[in-house]
């Protein structure tokens, strides 16, 4: 079963994202079992080819995993080319308007559903599969657009309604300092605008997503029973920052009492 199926059944998908442009980190995070790894292009210094290399790596480490990929932007241009280096589906930033959300659908897409360029890449095994991988890719690559700003969250219901979109996911750093509430992810206008997605998802038939930034098993339950379908577990640098600096800090602090008199 696809990304895209296990969320058009009503299943829920924990995944987690990843900054660095390391393929040996991409393909550990996907044998470890994720659902998905979202490759971020939008804040982190990885580009279309290092993203490709990355796709690679994730399908080499576990085939099921889906190698979504947060783009830069949500223009045509940049949305398609990350889907011909053999992206399952992408996250789109900022979206605020129907109109957005359907220039995402529009470039992940090819017709009749679309308007994404043929052109052999890797997504279509270079031309070997070309005609097979148009009908797939229609069929199970995944529209999901981040709403993470309050003009977007006043605009969820119609944004989520686009014809083509699957899920929708909410940036909560962003969505909370455009609220003016930065980082006050339990403020009630935070949980206001949480809601309001969250209700206009559930409406329009379409999942839910949320970031769980610190790498909180319990958090990401809390949001499951929330009803958030399409869920991020940290990201590789908080992963390895929050083991590292807790690591170092017992070890410090037994050497510390071992060297008590």
């Amino acid at each position: 079963m696809s990304l895209r199926q296990a969320l058009h059944s009503g299943g829920a998908v924990v995944g987690t994202w990843l900054q660095t442009a390391s393929p040996v980190v991409a393909e550990l995070l996907a044998a470890v079992g994720f659902d998905f790894i979202a490759v971020d292009a939008e804040h982190s210094a990885v580009d279309v080819p290092q993203a490709l290399a990355l796709f690679q790596a994730i399908r080499a480490g576990n085939p099921a995993c889906a190698p979504l990929v947060r783009v830069p932007g949500h223009d045509y241009a940049t949305v398609k080319r990350y889907m011909d280096a053999g992206a399952a589906g992408v996250i789109a930033p900022l979206i605020n308007t129907p109109a957005e959300a359907a220039e995402v659908v529009s470039a992940v897409k090819y017709p009749p559903d679309g308007r994404r360029g043929v052109g052999f890449a890797r997504s279509n095994a270079y031309g070997m599969d070309l005609d097979g991988a148009v009908i797939a890719d229609n069929a199970h690559t995944v529209v999901c657009v981040q709403i993470e700003h309050a003009d977007g969250a006043a605009a969820a219901a119609a944004i989520v309604a686009t014809p083509g979109v699957d899920a929708v996911f909410i940036g909560p750093y962003d969505l909370s300092a455009s609220l003016g509430v930065m980082g006050q992810f339990d403020h009630p206008l935070m949980v206001t605008a949480r809601r309001r997605i969250l209700a206009a998802a559930a409406a329009a038939g379409v999942a839910a997503g949320i970031h769980v930034i610190r790498p909180d098993p319990e958090e990401v339950l809390s949001r499951a029973a929330e009803g958030y379908r399409l869920i991020a577990y940290s990201l590789d640098t908080t992963m390895l920052l929050h083991t590292a600096r807790a690591g170092l800090a017992a070890i410090r602090a037994a050497a510390a009492e071992r060297a008590r008199p």
